[in-house]
């Protein structure tokens, strides 16, 4: 979604410059003046250019974040003024980049500005459920329990995005060394092997010449290969920050095997459970949902969400909105059309997130025990031809000699 720079007149009667994101220009105002804003101008932000490998990323670290959010917790608990506990919070931050940002927070906050318009005021530098489960809870005068209630989220979905990858870490890292015993071979033994076939003048198989031109090549053009597959890479990850790249590959992503499925769930699972905090904490439905379609990772789904926001707001149930999407599962659409006829929507997206946490460990289980198997398989074949299209000349000679 486009990002927007507001000029804004906030209700203490204080001038504050923010950046918020938005659907459009249009509900960015509606949003702003519901908030008891005063726009003075809205006008669209510049991209930031930023160089892969080189630009140091402006989010703060998982764990970072959710430490600050846990000590804020229970300092705010033990009764300690919300701007004290952000200076104590400042000085003992470790990171130079998060140091920086809890201190314009902490300059807001003492100038009367709202945490969560401060937190809002740095665009996309921390998540927006965050910024707006803070609202919910300003306005109901529970902070604590909201800072609570975001804490458990954020610890739920670090716990999953970490199995995520230490399951597919040892795949990677076998993928990774038989490519690089595959390019040993090419660049050093078989070549080895193609002035000793010359010594003999021996008509060589196909499969036999296939695999020495190739060694050659690859020995002669090493660098030019690693320079075009860095470029390639480079090329790649430029186009997927870009809003059309990042649309899709992240709809490619949902096609593949296996992996497909467990990028799925995590997107599923991140939208129910961020639009349980925001209902759980006071956030009504309409702007609820706005920021939980947001807050997936998946770009293509969020998109897909976002579309359900104006059926909702025109008086259409979550759950026939999410189904017209075709990207929800039966059983959870059968769990909040329970939770919209008893009124208990927020428990039934919080048990739906539940499910779909039980389905990625599941899928996560499948997937390695296929992958590796597969992958120690399908690599040994590649060895196991190079080898022998090397080695079959020789054992003719071997058994011609003899």
């Amino acid at each position: 979604m486009p990002e927007f720079v507001c000029r804004l007149g906030a209700p203490n009667g204080s001038v504050v410059e923010q950046r918020r994101v938005a659907v459009s220009m249009d509900a960015l105002r509606r949003e702003l003046e519901a908030e008891g804003f005063h726009v003075f101008s809205l006008s669209g932000a510049r991209s930031r250019f930023r160089v892969p490998f080189l630009s140091r990323s402006e989010k703060v670290s998982g764990e970072d974040f959710l430490l600050f959010n846990t000590q804020l917790k229970t300092l705010l608990h033990a009764g300690m003024p919300l701007a004290q506990s952000l200076e104590l919070l400042k000085d003992q931050q470790t990171d130079p980049h998060f140091r920086a940002l809890l201190d314009k927070i902490h300059q807001q906050v003492t100038t009367g500005i709202a945490l969560s318009d401060a937190f809002l005021a740095l665009g996309e530098t921390f998540p927006r459920l965050y910024a707006n489960s803070l609202r919910a809870g300003e306005r109901t005068g529970e902070l604590e329990q909201v800072l609570e209630r975001y804490v458990e989220y954020q610890r739920l979905v670090e716990e999953v995005r970490k199995k995520i990858i230490g399951a597919l870490t040892y795949p990677a890292v076998l993928v990774t060394l038989s490519a690089g015993l595959v390019v040993i071979l090419m660049v050093k033994v078989i070549p080895a092997f193609e002035d000793f076939y010359v010594q003999f003048q021996t008509e060589l198989p196909l499969p036999t010449k296939v695999v020495l031109g190739l060694a050659d090549f690859t020995k002669n053009n090493l660098f030019f290969i690693i320079a075009a597959v860095a470029l390639l890479v480079y090329g790649i990850r430029v186009w997927r920050s870009s809003p059309s790249g990042r649309m899709i590959t992240d709809r490619w992503r949902l096609r593949l095997p296996l992996v497909g499925r467990l990028a799925h769930l995590f997107a599923l699972s991140q939208f129910s459970r961020s639009l349980a905090i925001l209902l759980g904490g006071g956030t009504p439905m309409v702007p609820a949902l706005e920021t939980a379609s947001t807050s997936i990772s998946n770009a293509y789904i969020s998109e897909l969400f976002l579309g359900c926001v104006q059926e909702v707001q025109e008086g259409r149930p979550l759950s026939d909105a999410l189904d017209d999407t075709g990207q929800a599962p039966e059983m959870a659409l059968a769990m909040i059309r329970v939770g919209e006829a008893t009124g208990a929507l927020p428990e039934m997206l919080q048990h739906t997130s539940d499910f779909f946490d039980e389905a990625i460990e599941y899928s996560l289980s499948r997937i390695v025990t296929l992958f590796e198997p597969m992958i120690l398989v399908v690599m040994g074949l590649i060895v196991a031809g190079l080898l022998l299209a090397v080695y079959y000349p020789l054992l003719t000679i071997v058994s011609r000699i003899g």
